[in-house]
């Protein structure tokens, strides 16, 4: 019999009963009228089959809700599915089935009668309503129509199937039709089956053909994009290809060979050395052969473009006049001897020297504005040189030294190598800086970069990462400026000579002021010394009562204030001199800051004056001590730092070892607590230099003696009372002169230093040399100590 007459002979008065056999299908889904090739593994699924063929060749087919589930129990399984008539079954070899089905009816799943050995069910059928109207009729031309499009658009649809959609006159089974031609995911199938109404059913599927119309149009966009610039690629490709061999036959030049030719030619005039050369031009010949479009070749030609255009032996003509040096010194900058005097040394040892003398790293270190980078341009003038800056303050990247590799996309040169490139000559004077402020961290060390670069020995042939060449650093002067050197590490200060920038005297900033800065604020405002005069007097109070600095950035910013109020009164109309005195000062910069003259007003116990050092100069600090009943301990308050705290320990322990000398009883540690404090507790103070003064606040309070008010010291104690020397002693009488500060107690191994404090300073206070505490005392108390004898019943 055949497959036709074996149908008809099963669907003839087909009554679907209402229990059958059911068999849950992982990813597939049945739609009534449709016929389906059925492959059947499962145990429980075989024997749904088996019992099918044995009774009415009927059987229920529906999704499993998750496709991963291997045996499915009833609530993984959805409701609505349907009846199909088994039209044929082979068995395979491997003991799974085939079979032949087709969809009569949708039915919904009223409950599962048995699971073992497969699932029976009761169903029930789900009658659909054959309509036929007007809108019925538009959504399946317009159905059609978008099934079409699908097809046109490269949707693999066979030509039969459209055929055989356009033969489908009801709207449930067009529908059904082309939902299951189409690759939808199975939730969207299940969707459309469980749509009983036709119209329901169309509109579902209209609406799920125009989003894939949606993305097939996009993707034949795309497509058709690629394909034309594929197009024009091999189009340019053989016209390119064509104008060569033309060219080559007229025997004129292609423009990548005119490009490399001159190349060659600037490489040549260039005078680079024979190393860098032969680089340079491997490099062309690579950039020759590269296709225009390649991307590698605008990062060869920028390679080759830096090796052209650094100054490989062009150098700025030097005119090294002493006395012309000398002369420029003086008219940029007041004061500073020492510095000029180690400057022009330094000059003239060139001169003699020449093409023998290495060129030496300087290192200026000094307090903010202290005229260090200033300086360095005064140098670049006198020799005749260009002056770069680079501030290397923050600085953490190795590369920023020695520039990235070309491997990295927007690779470059370090920033030496690209300013001595801006530059355009191999020997300028290039200062660094900030060089105490350099940092490092995952990317690496500026510092070790640093010490090839300064090196005199070593930086004849610099390397940096971006040209893997060498480089030629000998002839570059380099100066580097610092505000302190203990951050420097030890390598890289031992390559540099350092030349100690101290502050300013008052009398030294009166002068600048005067002398520079005035003039540069006037000109800076559009103003004229017709416009405005600001009298000594009033300097002198804006260096003692405005600013507190070692340098003069301040008093700079302060007579820019005054110069930006006249300038606006001006502008407003009021054209006149303005004179800026003692009396209206306060007008312009409003009340005064920073006292000036005797820091304390009387003398008191427990109040001792020191001197400290700071990044910005020197600085007067109070140590003050008091003594409250308790059991003993030293409380040390002020953000005080361990070298401090110790130095305040070895002070009581000084105290107590000669407690009788000082006329104070032996016990005085078991019935009291003491405690020192350094005001400012916001800012961090260490440092053993405060010894001294820490010594003399605690006896005084223990002796109940004040100490003078007018006095100030610094000093390293030991346990034995020796007063050891110290360091920055120029900053701190400079800051003990500018606090109004009459007579100073400095440890007498300090006596030499004198010798570089000004000599209007040296006159204007009396200097102490102590060697002990003893001798620190008998200046700094108002009265002299009075030894006594304790036994344990008190005084003897």
């Amino acid at each position: 019999m055949s497959l036709k007459n074996r149908k008809n002979s099963l669907t003839d008065n087909l009554e679907i009963p209402k229990t059958l056999p059911l068999i849950p299908l992982r990813d597939l889904i049945i739609f009534p009228n449709l016929v389906v090739p059925l492959f059947v593994g499962r145990e429980r699924s075989i024997n749904a089959l088996e019992a099918a063929m044995r009774e009415n060749h009927l059987v229920a087919l529906a999704v499993q809700k998750d496709v991963e589930v291997q045996d499915p129990l009833p609530e993984d399984i959805y409701d609505v599915g349907s009846v199909a008539i088994v039209m044929q079954e082979l068995k395979l070899p491997d003991g799974t089935a085939k079979a032949l089905v087709e969809g009569k009816a949708r039915v919904k799943i009223k409950k599962f009668i048995q699971t073992d050995p497969y699932f029976k069910v009761e169903i029930e059928t789900v009658e659909e309503t054959a309509v036929k109207d007007i809108e019925a009729e538009a959504l399946m031309r317009n159905l059609i129509s978008q099934f079409e499009e699908c097809a046109r658009l490269g949707k693999p649809i066979p030509p039969e199937v459209l055929v055989a959609a356009l033969n489908i006159d009801e709207p449930g089974r067009l529908a059904d039709f082309v939902a299951f031609h189409l690759n939808l995911k199975t939730e969207g199938k299940q969707e459309i089956l469980e749509a009983i109404r036709p119209k329901a059913r169309l509109q579902k599927v209209s609406a799920l053909l125009t989003k894939e119309l949606e993305i097939l149009e996009l993707g034949s966009k795309i497509q058709s994009r690629v394909k034309e610039q594929m197009t024009k690629t091999q189009k340019e490709y053989f016209l390119r290809e064509q104008l060569r061999a033309i060219q080559k036959e007229l025997g004129i030049a292609d423009e990548r060979t005119v490009e490399a030719q001159e190349l060659r030619e600037k490489i040549a005039k260039a005078k680079m050395s024979e190393e860098v050369e032969k680089k340079a031009l491997k490099e062309v010949d690579r950039l020759e052969n590269m296709p225009p479009a390649a991307a590698e070749a605008s990062i060869v030609r920028t390679y080759v473009d830096c090796l052209i255009e650094l100054p490989w032996r062009k150098k700025s003509k030097e005119k090294l006049d002493i006395k012309k040096a000398e002369r420029i010194l003086n008219e940029d900058h007041y004061g500073l001897e020492k510095v000029k005097e180690r400057v022009l040394e330094h000059l003239a040892v060139r001169k003699l020297a020449k093409d023998k003398m290495k060129e030496a790293i300087l290192c200026f270190v000094g307090p903010p504005g202290t005229g260090k980078t200033s300086i360095g341009k005064s140098i670049a003038r006198a020799l005749g040189r260009k002056f770069i800056r680079v501030s290397l303050g923050g600085m953490r990247d190795e590369a920023e030294i020695r520039g990235h590799r070309r491997t990295y996309v927007g690779a470059l040169p370090g920033r030496i190598i690209q300013n001595i490139k801006q530059a355009g000559i191999n020997n300028p004077v290039f200062m660094m800086d900030e060089i105490d402020k350099v940092g490092a961290d995952f990317r690496g060390d500026p510092t070790s970069a640093l010490l090839e670069v300064l090196d005199p020995e070593q930086n004849n042939s610099f390397s940096d990462h971006y040209l893997e060449v060498p480089f030629d650093l000998s002839d570059v002067m380099f100066i580097t400026t610092a505000n302190i050197l203990d951050t420097i590490p030890p390598a890289l200060k031992d390559r540099m000579e350092v030349i100690n920038f101290p502050g300013y005297t008052e009398e030294e900033k009166l002068k600048i002021a005067q002398q520079f800065l005035m003039s540069r604020q006037l000109e800076n405002h559009g103003l004229t010394k017709n416009d405005l005069r600001i009298t000594e007097g009033a300097i002198r109070k804006i260096i003692r009562e405005y600013t507190r600095e070692a340098g003069v950035r301040n008093l700079d910013r302060k007579i820019a204030t005054i110069c930006r109020q006249i300038a606006r009164k001006i502008v407003e109309g009021e054209r006149k001199l303005f004179k800026v005195t003692l009396d209206n000062l306060s007008d312009f910069l409003g009340l005064p800051q920073f006292s000036y003259g005797l820091a304390e007003e009387k003398d008191e116990i427990g109040v001792a004056t020191g001197l400290a050092w700071t990044e910005a100069g020197g600085d007067i600090i109070f140590v003050e001590s008091t003594l409250m009943k308790g059991t003993g301990k030293l409380i040390l308050t002020g953000h005080l730092g361990e070298v401090m705290q110790e130095s305040a320990q070895a002070a009581l322990s000084y105290a107590r070892s000669k407690a009788e000398e000082f006329g104070v009883p032996v016990d005085f540690c078991d019935k009291c607590d003491i405690h020192i404090h350094v005001p400012a507790g916001a800012i961090p103070k260490d440092g053993p230099s405060a010894g001294v003064t820490i010594a003399t606040s605690l006896i005084s309070v223990l002796t109940k003696i004040p100490v003078r008010k007018d006095v100030g010291m610094t000093g390293e104690i030991t346990l034995r009372g020796h007063v050891l020397p110290i360091g920055g002693l120029k900053e701190k009488i400079l800051a003990a002169h500018r606090a109004g500060l009459k007579k100073i107690v400095i440890p007498k191994k300090n006596e030499k230093d004198l010798e570089i404090v000004p000599e209007q300073v040296r006159k204007e206070l009396k200097f102490v040399f102590v060697e002990n505490v003893t001798e620190a005392l008998k200046v700094a108390l108002t009265k002299p100590l009075k030894p006594k004898k304790f036994t344990n019943k008190g005084e003897k």
